[in-house]
């Protein structure tokens, strides 16, 4: 699994700016889902090819009272979901009596600990650091500017230098034909049903109450010849062994799930419609790249206005994701679960095609001729070759002249060409643009005539005009 880091500190220290930095967004899926506390924030990050998952935790003061008491150690829990903690601080204030009280409950969780002592623009570190050594942790402190990026890259990479280079578990992708499925989705909307009703037998106990799991379960089985391993984010243990006081939901068991799978069934409620956080969810699973289909769950139980709403709002608001099958379930029921599996095997198949340089290309020349690009400060912007970057999802990378300057619309338009003439269905595809100066500049320079005829015209000698 890849790692997860918690963000911790005091409010205002620059956590958020950091949590900012990591993901290289002001996105974040915001745990405001039943049983959470709604000031923690998830989000993915990735330093060149490593993935690591962010947590940003609310601000910790170490003397509140009532339900902000509470929110403090709902944030402090997330301590227990991460790999490592990032305690921030801040220079400019220097050591308070909160980032004692936030050093004294770091030492007893025994995680390993970085501490961060942000904001120290103009400041003389050596000097500023030296007070940090007082909270005890037995770390040597690392003065970093989010605000001005300064600093964060080495922190990041000395942190994740502490977890050993897991091999991509899609790497061995071509040998292995065994699907990675990950069940994803709000608390009760029918997760474990639905694992359930594909299973075809009762593998995962269902118990009525939202967020009570801790960890993802990995379920190997075989249908019509074909191997998959479905990851349940939502298994409930037994009813004997739940203590709601203490069990949660774990968003980042779910993230990483998304990570590992190769195909995402997303489930939704229809009861409730599409909410904000399915919109947060179906965000990640697009940030990863990972195949997906759409399950509305709870079908049959709504009446035909309602679907009609519900049908609507899908329509309004995910018209980008045309590309991905969306059913309409009844995991209770079994109505059209079984045709979840055709969408899932087409969207694994087209994660993984595999495309000659040859044929992309011929492609590229065909939808450019279709429709040509622009012209730029009277310069046609000219797409040359294309090739295939890589797979889960699929990646084309296109070369030519002026490639920066296309428009957004016109990369649509590329995309939904490549999505047609490929026959891709269930994965995203993204396009990379390189420009590049042209290949047969300094051959053409070398040719001796050429060659030639430029050190005559420099010499005042160029060849005479016919009469």
């Amino acid at each position: 699994m890849i790692p997860v880091i918690a963000l911790v500190g005091r409010p205002n220290v620059g956590k958020s700016t950091l949590f900012n930095r990591f993901t290289r967004s002001r996105d974040a899926l915001v745990a405001d889902w039943a049983g959470l506390t709604r000031d923690r924030k998830y989000g993915d990050g990735k330093l060149d090819d490593r993935s690591f998952i962010v947590i940003d935790t609310g601000g910790i003061s170490g003397f509140e009272e009532g339900l902000d008491e509470q929110m403090a150690k709902q944030s402090l829990a997330a301590i227990d979901e991460a790999d490592v903690v990032l305690f921030i601080t801040d220079a400019q204030a220097g050591v308070t009596a909160a980032d004692n009280h936030i050093a004294q409950h770091l030492r007893k969780t025994g995680k390993p600990v970085h501490l961060v002592v942000n904001k120290t623009d103009g400041l003389d570190t050596d000097v500023v650091i030296g007070d940090f050594h007082e909270l005890g942790l037995g770390v040597e402190p690392r003065p970093i500017a989010a605000a001005h990026n300064r600093g964060v890259r080495s922190l990041l990479e000395d942190v994740l230098a502490e977890f050993p280079e897991d091999d991509d578990p899609l790497a061995n992708e071509d040998t292995d034909d065994n699907i990675r499925l990950a069940i994803v989705g709000r608390p009760n909307v029918g997760k474990s049903t639905l694992v359930n009703r594909m299973l075809g037998e009762e593998r995962v106990v269902v118990y009525d109450h939202p967020g009570t799991t801790m960890d993802s379960i990995y379920i190997p089985y075989e249908r019509d010849d074909q191997a998959y391993t479905l990851i349940d984010t939502a298994g409930v243990r037994r009813r004997k062994s739940i203590s709601e006081a203490v069990e949660k939901f774990s968003i980042v068991k779910t993230l990483q799930a998304i990570q590992d799978a190769n195909v995402v069934i997303l489930v939704i409620d229809a009861r409730d419609g599409l909410v904000e956080q399915d919109m947060h969810m179906l965000g990640f699973v697009l940030e990863s790249g990972r195949a997906l289909v759409v399950a509305i769950n709870k079908w049959d139980g709504l009446g035909q206005e309602q679907k009609e709403k519900v049908k609507e709002s899908i329509e309004r608001r995910l018209p980008f994701l045309d590309w991905a099958d969306i059913h309409f379930i009844s995991a209770l029921h079994g109505t059209n679960v079984g045709h979840l599996y055709q969408s899932v095997n087409q969207a694994y198949a087209s994660a993984r095609g595999k495309w000659s340089t040859n044929q992309l290309t011929n492609i590229l020349k065909g939808v450019t001729e279709l429709h040509q690009p622009p012209m730029v400060r009277g310069r046609r912007i000219k797409p040359r070759y294309a090739h295939q970057g890589g797979s889960n999802p699929p990646v084309i990378v296109v070369h030519g002249n002026q490639l920066n300057e296309l428009p957004g619309s016109y990369k649509r338009y590329l995309e939904n060409a490549f999505r047609k003439a490929l026959k891709v269905r269930g994965t995203p595809i993204r396009f990379e643009f390189v420009v590049g100066e042209n290949p047969y500049a300094n051959k053409a320079n070398a040719r001796p005539g050429v060659r030639k005829s430029r050190e005559h015209a420099a010499k005042g000698r160029g060849p005479q005009r016919r009469r």
